[in-house]
């Protein structure tokens, strides 16, 4: 069956369709923190964020088919769901970030965001990261770094040096910051000298791509400098961090310790739903509305906002941001016990870890993608990052708890046993 499921998908969707694994997983089902597959096999998902607050959590499952079932239509007519959900939300966050525009993708939230600047500034020149992803409009996957461009990348983006923990900038983790913060600069420079002058500066707050490597609370301090001096926004993109996957704070910058002109927001958000949003001050707002004849029509829907509202519910009657901080915590522990000379270093920010797969200072990918797929061979479903895609990334939903935690660090720590047999 997998085979014709493969066969019927290269002839309808065509080629580069990506799955996971070598032999993709035909999933059916999901519950909490597990998945089954066609034949009945059981997962513990340790990968995936979209399904923030568990697979098919009944209270969001409910609230989508009781508004479904009742309205749903486009927000130019007058309906309290986008209201109530949007002062909920804007409640969670400081510095003045208190109005929305939703959206349905973490990518057009992103887009958004980069007009946003635009609008504010009047310039058009972005900068992030060498290795980094932001989403696949036009304007945000000329940001990313997976395929150059047709025609190459444009002359208004700039990608700087990312943090990296095998190589880090400056020569040490204590200059990385600061390093950091010289790239940024010298990025602007060559942007105002360019003419294209300098709108914004996009990140994940905890440079999840790069592997969050080496973040502790004021790492950005000298680049928010940096930015503030040149006029420029800081455009944080929240969609992994956010909604309190880092335990400590419902939201990365604010472990950082830094205050954004715009956050984006994306897949946990609805729990599988297609929501997302931009929160931003009453001042960039109102440039971007002003500049901007920007609708959106799915964007804010009576559905997508229930679907919302119900996961906010979840997040705080089930005190998962405390969870994350408890297990993610635990299990950061477990982890750090697996003694291999493959793993070069463990780290984690709730339920977000990472064990890099390195030796000798040179990453090993083909050892972490090995350990993937003998994770995925004893129902553990974890996934790689990293600029040499050689960081193991566990990221699993928000009711994750410690015997989980237990189940994986068991079969992770006998994957890469057998792993190590082959290198």
């Amino acid at each position: 069956m997998t085979s014709d499921l493969i066969a019927r998908r290269a002839a309808l969707l065509g080629p580069n369709v990506p799955t996971f694994y070598d032999e993709p997983l035909h999933i059916v089902r999901g519950e909490g923190v597990w998945l089954w597959d066609a034949e009945g096999r059981r997962y513990l998902d340790c990968y995936n964020n979209v399904a923030h607050v568990g697979h098919c959590h009944p209270h969001v499952v409910e609230a989508i088919a009781r508004q479904a079932a009742q309205l749903n239509t486009h927000t130019r007519y007058l309906h309290e769901g986008i209201l109530d959900y949007g002062e909920r939300l804007v409640a969670k966050f400081g510095h003045d970030l208190r109005q929305i525009l939703m959206v349905c993708t973490g990518s057009e939230a992103n887009d958004v965001a980069l007009r946003m600047a635009q609008a504010v500034t009047g310039k058009r020149g972005f900068i992030a990261t060498d290795n980094t992803y932001h989403g696949n409009t036009t304007a945000v996957a000329q940001l990313s770094t997976r395929r150059p461009p047709i025609g190459g990348w444009p002359d208004h983006i700039r990608r700087v040096p990312a943090p990296d923990s095998l190589a880090p900038l400056g020569g040490s983790m204590s200059a990385q910051p600061q390093a950091f913060a010289e790239g940024v600069a010298c990025a602007i420079a060559e942007l105002e000298a360019t003419g294209h002058g300098f709108a914004g500066l996009m990140l994940c707050p905890i440079f999840a791509n790069e592997g969050t490597p080496g973040i502790a609370p004021g790492f950005l301090d000298p680049t928010v400098e940096v930015v503030r001096r040149a006029g420029g926004l800081i455009l944080c993109d929240e969609v992994q961090p956010g909604f309190g996957r880092i335990g400590s704070h419902w939201w990365g910058h604010e472990f950082l310790g830094i205050a954004p002109d715009v956050v984006t927001l994306g897949k946990p958000m609805g729990n599988g739903h297609p929501v997302a949003a931009v929160v931003a001050r009453p001042d960039v707002m109102a440039a971007f509305r002003n500049a901007f004849g920007y609708f959106n029509t799915f964007g804010g829907n009576p559905v997508s906002c229930a679907a919302a509202n119900a996961v906010l519910d979840v997040i705080e009657d089930e005190d998962l941001v405390e969870n994350a901080r408890d297990v993610g915590g635990h299990l950061l522990e477990m982890l750090r016990s697996i003694s291999h000379p493959m793993i070069a270093d463990v780290r984690g920010f709730g339920l977000f870890l990472g064990l890099e797969c390195a030796r000798d200072g040179r990453p090993e990918p083909d050892f972490a993608a090995r350990v993937v797929e003998l994770s995925k061979s004893r129902g553990i479903l974890i996934g790689r990052v990293g600029r040499a895609q050689h960081i193991l990334k566990i990221r699993p939903p928000m009711p994750f708890a410690r015997a989980h935690a237990g189940i994986l660090a068991q079969a992770l720590g006998e994957a890469i046993d057998e792993a190590s047999r082959d290198f």
